[in-house]
């Protein structure tokens, strides 16, 4: 028995170590990736065959990020809790989606509570070179969502996202 509860210690005191040392390794083949990415075009294949985008924290400690609908620019706020991605009514009609009075027949729980939000479909979001095709979103009235949320209905469909060092990781 006592050889056994010895033999236990040394494999936790090793795998402790080998904890450390990858803990030690994994910020610098990240960075590594991070430099050639950098270096590269944003919808240019990572040589691993994934791509990846980094975002830090503004300052107001969000995630913010800018992504694409049929080519143009909008501004979104990454947020893990939305279930779908948000869009404000005035940055919906930029991309023809312009629900009718009588579409807003979903509820959904915002910060600010509940409120009527209208279905849509977003058929091309680029994010950083991360293309994601027939989104599942949401319209709410300008008044409920002042920014847009990049919602899981998004991000679920990567490869993985992460806190990681400060930065979400969206990979894909």
């Amino acid at each position: 028995m006592r050889n056994i509860l010895i033999a236990a210690a040394i494999m936790v005191g090793l795998g402790t170590f080998m904890a450390q040392v990858a803990d030690k390794i994994t910020p610098a083949a990240a960075s590594t990736s991070a430099q050639k990415q950098a270096e590269a075009p944003a919808a240019a294949p990572v040589t691993s065959g994934l791509r990846s985008l980094n975002i830090p924290r503004d300052a107001r400690g969000h995630f913010a990020t800018e992504g694409r609908i049929d080519g143009q620019r909008i501004a979104f706020m990454v947020d893990t809790g939305a279930s779908v991605v948000a869009l404000n009514e005035s940055s919906a009609a930029r991309f023809g989606l312009r629900p009718t009075p009588g579409q807003y027949t979903a509820t959904v729980t915002t910060a600010n509570g509940k409120v009527k939000a209208a279905r849509a479909r977003i058929a091309r979001l680029n994010v950083g070179g991360l293309i994601v095709r027939d989104v599942d979103a949401m319209v709410l009235p300008d008044e409920a969502l002042s920014e847009n949320l990049l919602g899981l209905s998004y991000l679920s469909r990567l490869k993985r996202f992460e806190y990681a060092n400060g930065k979400m990781v969206l990979e894909q």
